[in-house]
Formats: structure tokens, C-alpha cells, sequence
């Protein structure tokens, strides 16, 4: 394992920022999953209006440390204090939110089956079935959301909210800001059982972290070469555990003749915005824009790319990337340039937009050239000449976390209900007359779709459901009602949504 350090790097200039900061040797990995596995007794014993508290604690701490974090933030990522501002605001609230998710009590999903010495075809016994806390959780940072899908980001809080025990490898992106959130989070965490949180650094740490027996699950947000190597560690323990990761995804989005004619000049400058939001960082970045032929669109897409807004990309690993995908991607044999690559110099770890196009038949013949992820402000234009050329490139397509459809639902009734099916089975989101960049914090929210947007299309790694990662079922036969926990106790003394023989009782 590397016994090296993080070193923050300021995106505006290139240059080094804050201390930096040592990774944890293979002594302190055993240490903290061993203390995070002796906590989880405890912690899942707590009370849910406790456990509520706790998440409410590190809600109210965040929104304490507000102007602090933020400066640090953008210190080490250029995202703006707009931005960053807002994005700690998200997991203040989604804190709050799994907070209320626990106080509720049905995701728990308790379920009562009485005895009933008649049922067919045998009699049958009491059977209470319930969900519990996993046990310890790894959870890996994000580059791109520095806080919320980082060291308190979603995968923190619903593993919290779960009963678990969280802990952090830090994305060495940020690693300033990890170490000072987690300050912020073990101070609120005070009076939860000892083991409860903690951070670690280093990817020799992470890879050990997932290794480790004390660990039971992992959650991941990043690229799809360091996902799936961690996938495979999980995978291949002597005890595999659920590791939920979430690798990469090119969100297509479709906009059909009707939609152009109605709204052309909106759809056009909402599709730049989306693409080029967070210099074009998001995970949901809709990266694949699927365009009739004939569409007349360049110019305006060109002059709307070049009003953009583009900050910095968060590091120099991302934007090398950057320039080789987009420059391997301007070579592929027919493929034009709407925006081409920018040999501009620029400071710090900026870039330039671009803008590809290519035809329909160009991309299903070399599918494996052109859908590459490029991670920033890039997006290809795919031109489909007729609805088979249109059906042939998207069932090209690899899963995805979202798709979306622009069309006429008055004139093109067929076309967009065609649409909407295909895309539902090609993507954990479906989005209709409006674009992906924007993942509201809700119970309804699925943030998660086939391989290779994540490793696990069942789940979602935003949103009240979240919590469902973290949880595995238990079913008590014949169990006296004293030795049950409360929440499948007869008299229900939580006072949570349960399922009693059959019926849902509120």
C-alpha cells in the first residue's frame, strides 16, 4: 500500500493548496473498520428518533461550517461559491430528509404474517420479516460533487440513516476539504457509539478498505476503471459483498422533427446549457444528442457554445483525459466539427467546448470509437436520416443513467410513446421536454441504470430509497414477542407503517 499523500491543487491556477495530507497506512484501515464493526451493534440499536437526531446534528453542523467549507471547496475543485453554495445546501437538505425517512419508519419495510393453522397447504407459523442495518459501510468520494457525494455526501447519510457505520475514503481531488467536513461531521457524531465515522485517504487505503471482513458494503461514485476494479475486489473476498458503484454514462437524448419545429431555438439552448453546466462534469450530462438530418442547428449551436460559461475541470488527471477523448473522437472517420478542440493555451485546468457530430449508420458501424465518455464540456451530435436509422443507433447504446425525449406528443404520438419504452429500458431516468442535469432529492428520484452506469441498475444512490443499499432481510419464526426487536413487536411500539397479514396498516 502507497504511504504517500494528497496534495490539494487550485483548478484556477494549477498550483498547490493547503497541506498535504498523509494516506492512511494498511494499520489505520484494520483499525477504523475494526472500530466502525464493533460500533454497529450499538448504533443500529439506537432509537429511531435518535438516529434521526444524529443526521439532523451533522445537517445543522454543515450549514454552521457554510462559508468555511465553501472557500475550501472552491480552492481545490474552481467550482464556484455559487455553485458549491448550493450544492451544500442539497446535502443539508438531503441529510434533513433521510432524517425524516427514519423517523417515519417504513423503510423498514416490516411485514406481520400471523399463525393460521389453516392456511393450504400446510399450517402455517408466525412469521415477522424485517429489514437491518448491513453493518459497516465503505463509501468513496466524488470528484465532481465535493460535497454531496462526498465525505457527508448521499451514500454518508442514507448508510447513517440505515444504522451503519460510515467509512470515508476521501477522493484525493479535495482532500483539504475532506479532512476539514470530516472535523465538522465526527464533532456532531459526539454521542454516537465510538466507530461510528471516519476518513481515510489514499487509493492503496481504498482498495484495502473494501478488502477488509469487517466491511460489508461499499458505495462508489467515479470513473469506470477505478469502480470496476473495486467492484472485483468486492467481488472476489472470501465473503463478496453488494458494492454499489456508479461508473460513468453518456445520457442520450433524442429530439424528434416535431419538437424542433415547435420549440427548435429552446431546445437548442437548454440542450448547450446542460451540457456545459459544471463545465460538463455532471453524471448526468447529456452527452449524446440525437438530431434529425437536415436540422439547420449548427450555427445556433455554435454561437450558444461560445456564450457558455466554462469553469475549470477539477484536476489535471480530468482534463488530460479530456484532451485525449476529444481529440480521439475529432479523428473517428466521419465525424465533422460543430465546435472543434481549442489548442488555446489556458491557465490553470481550463478547456475549451466541443462539439462533434456524426451520422446515425457512422456511429452504429463504430460504436466502440465513439462512445467514450468525455468528462467536461464536450457532446456528439448523432443525425439520423429516418426512425430505423434512429431505432439502429440507440439500441447501439450502452445503459445509462438518464435519457431524454423531446417530441410532439400531438403529431408524433407513436414516436414518443416508442421512445419513452426504449429508453425505460436503457436508463434509470426518463425525461421528457426538459434535460438530466438537475437530480432532485425525493422520495421518487432514481439516480442509478444498467451497466455500465452502475454496477447495480436495482438501486438508487439518491433519494429516500437509497437507504435500501445499506438493509438486508431478516424473517423471525415462532420469536416470543419480548425477544422481537420494536419494530415487529405485536403492539407496534414504534408506530411505523407495517404490513399485517396482507394489509398495509398506517
Amino acid at each position: 500500500m502507497s504511504t504517500g499523500a494528497d496534495q490539494g491543487m487550485n483548478p484556477y491556477t494549477g498550483q498547490p493548496v493547503g497541506p498535504p495530507v498523509p494516506h492512511a497506512t494498511p494499520e489505520e484501515v484494520d483499525r477504523l473498520a475494526t472500530a466502525a464493526a464493533a460500533a454497529a451493534p450499538a448504533l443500529a440499536a439506537l432509537p429511531l428518533t435518535e438516529r434521526a437526531d444524529l443526521l439532523r446534528a451533522v445537517a445543522a453542523a454543515l450549514e454552521t461550517a457554510r462559508e468555511e467549507l465553501v472557500a475550501i471547496a472552491d480552492s481545490e475543485t474552481g467550482l464556484g461559491t455559487t455553485r458549491l453554495g448550493g450544492e451544500l445546501t442539497r446535502t443539508r437538505v438531503q441529510l434533513e430528509m433521510f432524517a425524516d425517512v427514519v423517523a417515519e419508519g417504513s423503510f423498514h419495510e416490516a411485514i406481520i404474517d400471523h399463525p393460521d393453522p389453516n392456511a393450504l397447504p400446510a399450517p402455517r407459523p408466525d412469521l415477522r420479516r424485517a429489514l437491518i442495518p448491513i453493518g459497516p459501510v465503505a463509501v468513496f468520494s466524488a470528484s465532481n460533487f465535493p460535497f454531496a457525494f462526498s465525505v457527508a455526501g448521499g451514500d454518508t447519510a442514507s448508510a447513517l440513516a440505515a444504522g451503519c457505520p460510515v467509512v470515508v475514503k476521501a477522493h484525493s481531488g479535495h482532500p483539504g476539504l475532506s479532512v476539514r467536513t470530516g472535523q465538522v461531521v465526527a464533532a456532531a457524531l459526539a454521542d454516537a457509539p465510538a466507530g461510528t465515522f471516519a476518513v481515510l485517504h489514499g487509493n492503496g487505503a481504498g482498495k484495502a478498505l473494501v478488502a477488509n471482513p469487517a466491511i460489508k458494503a461499499a458505495g462508489f461514485t467515479g470513473s469506470l476503471g477505478g469502480g470496476r476494479a473495486l467492484f472485483d475486489i468486492a467481488g472476489s473476498r472470501p465473503d463478496p459483498i453488494p458494492f454499489y458503484g456508479e461508473l460513468g454514462s453518456l445520457n442520450p437524448a433524442v429530439i424528434t422533427p416535431g419538437a424542433i419545429a415547435a420549440r427548435g431555438s429552446d431546445v437548442l439552448t437548454g440542450f448547450v446549457g446542460s451540457f456545459t453546466m459544471g463545465a460538463g462534469q455532471f453524471c448526468t450530462k447529456p452527452g449524446l444528442l440525437f438530431l434529425p438530418k437536415g436540422h439547420g442547428l449548427d450555427d445556433g449551436l455554435a454561437a450558444a457554445v461560445a456564450q457558455a460559461p466554462i469553469g475549470p475541470l477539477l484536476n489535471a488527471r480530468i482534463r488530460k483525459g479530456y484532451d485525449e477523448v476529444a481529440a480521439a473522437l475529432s479523428k473517428v472517420n466521419g465525424v465533422r466539427a460543430v465546435v472543434p478542440p481549442s489548442d488555446e493555451a489556458k491557465e490553470g485546468f481550463r478547456v475549451g467546448p466541443i462539439l462533434l457530430a456524426v451520422a446515425a449508420t457512422d456511429l452504429v458501424a463504430r460504436a466502440d470509437e465513439l462512445l467514450e465518455e468525455c468528462f467536461g464540456p464536450a457532446a456528439l451530435i448523432i443525425e439520423y436520416g429516418s426512425a430505423d436509422e434512429l431505432t439502429t443507433a440507440l439500441d447501439a447504446l450502452p445503459g445509462a443513467l438518464t435519457a431524454t425525449v423531446h417530441a410532439d406528443p400531438d403529431t408524433e404520438g407513436d414516436l414518443m410513446r416508442a421512445l419513452l419504452d426504449r429508453f425505460a429500458d436503457k436508463a434509470g431516468r426518463v425525461i421528457f421536454d426538459g434535460w438530466p442535469t438537475g437530480v432532485a432529492v425525493t422520495w421518487a428520484m432514481h439516480h442509478g441504470g444498467p451497466w455500465p452506469a452502475t454496477t447495480n441498475a436495482l438501486h438508487t444512490s439518491v433519494g429516500a430509497t437509497g437507504i435500501r443499499r445499506w438493509l438486508r432481510p431478516v424473517t423471525y419464526q415462532n420469536v416470543p414477542d419480548a425477544f422481537l426487536p420494536d419494530v415487529l413487536r405485536e403492539a407496534n411500539p414504534l408506530g411505523i407503517p407495517r404490513r399485517v397479514d396482507g394489509t398495509l396498516v398506517v
